[in-house]
């Protein structure tokens, strides 16, 4: 057996990692816009990057370095360096050049406008505001933030039944661009588990899954998706199930927080889809309600439209039947096997789940076995005037 207990400490949680936030002033009114995460040992890393094809050179440089450790993390925001050429790259081996004696093998992840060549003066000045001996967690997890309007951390400690202990902390960033491919954001993750290259790996990847890649805020992906993992082991401890579990949770948590804190999002809906013919069927029935700019809208007015839900499932591409389709908002049931429950008592009911910040929409195909649990959002005027002039 084994208990999770949440702390307060976000990234820092684990014994051995350092991090905090500065102002570089690549953003307006001197706000926090750069951070490092730095352990005194060096690291395992696991990672999963961005499906788009346009891949940010940070991410390229990364994979360049092929099997590696490091110790680590420099992050800007404001500034995606994507779409930059082979000039992104030699842009960040001038600057990593520029880091602190201690910085093994870093790498560099960057957030914000894509098609901008980094401002390395300013990213250069900035880094020698670091302080490798401090522990601010929270003020890292304000830098990296862009159209973000809260930071968004977790930490747990993970104690075995014979008293033994490791810890997992986490920060993120992450509000629009936001599509199930790995969802648009910066995801940074240490430990001090004592857990191989091998076996993060494979925790991370089934867990991005259900996590990240079920998240949608506006259906694009964005080039610069990161989530990075890394273990100093200094804790000496391993348990590979409590490992999966409190990593899961923390990437959950980070997932619906994106999608709660969307640009100009109202409301955090979880779509649980069962009764697909197979589990790939309701992923893509999931992810498409989550996407769907119809049902993103009916949410924003409070709409209780199920025919918008209806549809989107028919228009999916999976098999499906309005003869053994259910939809309930929450426990509310409003469409059962081709059997219409819809009156008007029944959508006063509905309008008032609606009007919830949080709840869920169900779908039962009746088909099959298949599952999956997607996270989506409302879309309102807020996310138009946000993206409409991001750049300025």
């Amino acid at each position: 057996m084994y208990k999770l207990k949440k702390l307060e400490s976000g990234i820092c949680a684990a014994d051995g990692f350092y991090a905090d936030g500065v102002s570089a002033g690549l953003k307006a009114e001197n706000a926090k816009d750069m951070a490092f995460i730095y352990s005194a040992s060096e690291c395992e890393i696991a990672s999963v990057f961005t499906t788009n094809k346009m891949t940010a050179a940070p991410i390229r440089h990364f994979k360049a370095k092929g099997e590696f450790k490091t110790n680590f993390v420099l992050i800007n925001s404001k500034n995606a360096n994507a779409m930059t050429g082979p000039a992104g790259i030699v842009d960040i081996d001038e600057i990593l050049l520029t880091l602190p004696k201690e910085a093994q093998n870093p790498v560099m992840s960057s957030t914000g406008v894509i098609g901008v060549r980094l401002p390395k003066v300013k990213i250069i000045e900035g880094t020698k505001l670091f302080d490798l001996e401090k522990r601010e967690p929270h003020s890292a997890a304000q830098a990296i933030m862009t159209t973000d309007s809260f930071s968004k951390e977790i930490a747990f400690e993970v104690t075995l039944e014979d008293g033994s202990s490791f810890c997992i902390g986490a920060m993120a960033k992450g509000a629009g661009m936001i599509n199930p491919a790995m969802a648009t954001m910066l995801c940074f993750i240490t430990t001090d588990a004592k857990v191989t290259k091998d076996e993060m790996q494979e925790i991370l990847d089934s867990a991005t899954l259900r996590t990240f890649n079920a998240a949608s805020v506006d259906g694009d992906t964005s080039t610069n998706d990161t989530v990075l993992l890394l273990a100093n082991a200094e804790s000496g401890v391993f348990h590979k199930e409590a490992f999966a579990e409190a990593l899961e949770e923390i990437m959950l948590f980070l997932a619906k927080e994106m999608v709660r804190d969307g640009e100009g999002a109202t409301k955090l809906v979880t779509y649980k889809i069962t009764g697909a013919k197979d589990d790939t069927d309701a992923e893509i029935v999931a992810k498409a309600l989550s996407n769907s700019l119809l049902v993103k809208t009916a949410l924003y007015g409070e709409d209780p439209n199920w025919g918008r839900i209806a549809s989107t499932v028919g228009a999916s591409g999976v098999e499906a039947d309005e003869a053994c389709l259910s939809i309930s908002f929450n426990d509310l049931c409003v469409y059962k096997r081709g059997t219409l429950l819809f009156d008007s008592a029944m959508e006063e009911k509905a309008s008032k789940v609606m009007q919830l910040e949080s709840f869920s929409i169900s779908c039962d195909l009746g088909l099959g076995e298949g599952k999956f649990t997607s996270f989506g959002c409302d879309l309102g005027y807020e996310y138009v005037k946000i993206n409409a002039d991001y750049r300025t």
